[in-house]
Parts: C-alpha cells; sequence; structure tokens
C-alpha cells in the first residue's frame, strides 16, 4: 500500500501531492478531535502519555526528516556546510518566538495565555494556541515535496510521505487535547469537534506555500527544512513538554516521548 502512494504522488504535481497530504495530517486531527463525540473527559494520564508521544515524533521528525537532509543538501565543508541548517534552525525557533509573544493564545491547561492582551474568548484562544503550532508542522511537509518539485536529489517523496504520516499521528492527540478541555467546559460535542479540527485547517496552507516557495527558490531548501525543524523543537519545548509535567505524570510522559522518537525515526529509515 506506501508503494502504491508513492507512485501515485510521484505522478501528480508536487504541489498537489503536498495539498493531499496536509490534508491527510488534518484528517486526524479531526479523527482525534472525533472522540469527544464518544466521551466527556479523558483520563489526564492517558493525555499525558499522547502529548509525550507528540513531543517525540515531533523531535525525531525535526532530526531524521529536516535537519539531517538540510545539513545533507548543502555545499562546502565543515562551518559552511552547516550554517544553512543551523541559520534556518534560529529563524524557525524566533518565528515562533516572535508568534508565541505577539498573537493571543491560551495553553492546553486553561491557566497560562499570552500574547497581547484580548476580550477573545477562552475556547478562540485555545484553537489559535494549537493552529499556531500546527503551522511549522504542515511547513514542513511542504518544503519537502517543494524539494521534489525541484528536483533536488535528497528529497523524495517517500520522505515526504513518511514526515506526514509521523505528524499525523502525532495530530490524533493534538485534536483530543482541543476538544475535550472544550467539551468539559460545557460546550456541546458538535461544537467541540468543530473548534478541535479546525485547528489543524492552517496545516494544508502552510503546506502549499511551503511547497510553492521551495519550487520557485530552489537555494533556500535547506534553510527552509531547518527553519520548520527550529519551529517544531520551539513548540515542543515551550508548550508540549511543560504541559505534560502539569498532573505529575513525569514518567508516563517521558515513556510516551521515547516511544513517539523511536516511531518516527523507525519510519524514517525504514521507508523514507
Amino acid at each position: 500500500m506506501f508503494e502504491s502512494i508513492i507512485a501515485y504522488l510521484e505522478s501528480i504535481d508536487p504541489v498537489l501531492a503536498a495539498l493531499y497530504a496536509t490534508l491527510f495530517t488534518w484528517f486526524l486531527t479531526a479523527l482525534g478531535a472525533s472522540v469527544v463525540f464518544f466521551f466527556k473527559t479523558m483520563n489526564r494520564l492517558a493525555l499525558d502519555g499522547m502529548l509525550g508521544f507528540t513531543g517525540g515524533v515531533m523531535v525525531a521528525a525535526s532530526y531524521w526528516s529536516l535537519l539531517a537532509p538540510a545539513i545533507e543538501m548543502s555545499h562546502g565543508e565543515g562551518f559552511q556546510k552547516v550554517f544553512p541548517a543551523a541559520f534556518g534552525f534560529i529563524l524557525g525557533a524566533f518565528f515562533l518566538f516572535g508568534l508565541d509573544k505577539i498573537l493571543p493564545h491560551l495553553h492546553i491547561n486553561f491557566k497560562e495565555t499570552e500574547g497581547v492582551k484580548t476580550p477573545w474568548q477562552k475556547t478562540t484562544l485555545l484553537v489559535l494556541a494549537i493552529t499556531l503550532h500546527n503551522i511549522p508542522e504542515g511547513l514542513a511537509v511542504g518544503v519537502l515535496f517543494g524539494g521534489v518539485a525541484a528536483g533536488v536529489p535528497e528529497a523524495s517523496i517517500a520522505g515526504a510521505v513518511v514526515l506526514a504520516i509521523g505528524i499525523g499521528i502525532q495530530n490524533f492527540p493534538e485534536g483530543i487535547a482541543v476538544s475535550m478541555p472544550l467539551r468539559r467546559m460545557g460546550m456541546s460535542r458538535k461544537k467541540s469537534f468543530m473548534y478541535g479540527q479546525s485547528s489543524a485547517l492552517v496545516e494544508p496552507i502552510a503546506g502549499v506555500v511551503g511547497a510553492f516557495a521551495v519550487t520557485f527558490f530552489t537555494p533556500i531548501l535547506p534553510y527552509a527544512l531547518a527553519f520548520a525543524a527550529g519551529a517544531m523543537i520551539f513548540v515542543v519545548v515551550e508548550e508540549v513538554i511543560p504541559e505534560t509535567q502539569q498532573a505529575n505524570n513525569t514518567d508516563i510522559a517521558t515513556l510516551g516521548f521515547i516511544g513517539g522518537f523511536v516511531v518516527m525515526m523507525t519510519l524514517d529509515v525504514a521507508l523514507g
């Protein structure tokens, strides 16, 4: 089945393939959000384990799918070879840092708000938080497909598909993490689901933008890959990991992180 998917995506325009791949990652977010139709609450231990898994997938994807190819495709030796990856990584982290300080949003624990002060409701702020964190995920998939379109040897459809699968897997608990708190606050199942799935709608947009950008400006590919990696690592360290420590479930969150890292690493090496 994996080979059939690769063959099909190789036969169509890579930008269109990026759209399809990021629609898949959105779909798994929606699938996670749909859990709200069956449960009103979720065990905090299970949620922390899933969020830890999410962090592990994102960290592994940042290296195996983004940073390593960025370094490999850079020219020169020594510092010259690593500069695009290092510079792009820093830019990505500071980009998310800037958005984090400017865009009003609410952490998953419903206690900490960041960004400029606003009268917006907590539900809107929570969705904005998850939306903010989905930007680098969609961008990461898009720039890989854009590299394929530009004919960069180090970029492959298989690698881009594996990254989309990994991000899709970790999007499932993210959908739960948005919809469940809203349901617990008394919002209807339908509205909780709609808010939960809408948080990932930014991924297809970011994916197409990333693919287009790399297609027209091929030299930026290593910078773009590292940019997405830096943004993803910022999200993990600033939001995902701290959130797993709120209820003293450190052990299960750590094991979840390790499991997520191993799953993503295995997928990338075995299939990518």
